[in-house]
């Protein structure tokens, strides 16, 4: 690779997840708050970007200050926090759950993937069986299953 090459390269990555496709989807931006030295969340935002998402990514090393100003509770907490349309996402949801919420807008502060499963969008690993988790919505309400995937494959509604 040549120097301008590079250069133009390192320009570009600003900008690669804000594609016409993703502007085109009417998706809403997900602003996603992640720890620079986290290894897992750039995988997870290229699977909302690929899902349609316009995504904003905010490098922080005050991820528990982001998730305790969101109200993400202790319990659900994950690597990443993300604010997408007046909601909380937080770990490796997978993007049809996010839709899903979208589209119901249930009276809710948000959905978590708590920990980090295998399998779970960002989270792949090759030869490893995927685990079966929950996403849960949680809010005023407290906290409820509101879907069941194995790997990004969803199980239950």
């Amino acid at each position: 690779m040549n120097r301008r090459a590079f250069l133009l390269g390192a320009v570009a990555v600003p900008f690669a997840f804000r594609t016409p496709l993703a502007l085109a989807a009417g998706l809403p931006m997900a602003v996603i708050h992640s720890d620079p030295l986290c290894g897992c969340c750039g995988a997870w935002v290229e699977h909302l970007a690929e899902a349609g998402f316009p995504v904003e990514v905010r490098e922080t090393s005050e991820m528990n200050r982001i998730k305790a100003r969101l109200g993400v509770p202790g319990d659900l907490a994950s690597c990443h926090t993300a604010e997408i349309d007046g909601y909380i996402v937080e770990g490796h949801v997978p993007a049809d759950a996010i839709k899903r919420l979208l589209a119901e807008r249930p009276d809710a502060r948000g959905l978590s993937v708590p920990g980090m499963p295998i399998g779970s969008p960002g989270m792949e690993v090759p030869g490893v069986e995927d685990d079966i988790y929950d996403v849960i919505l949680f809010g005023p309400s407290g906290q409820s299953a509101f879907a069941r995937y194995r790997g990004g494959v969803l199980v239950k509604a």
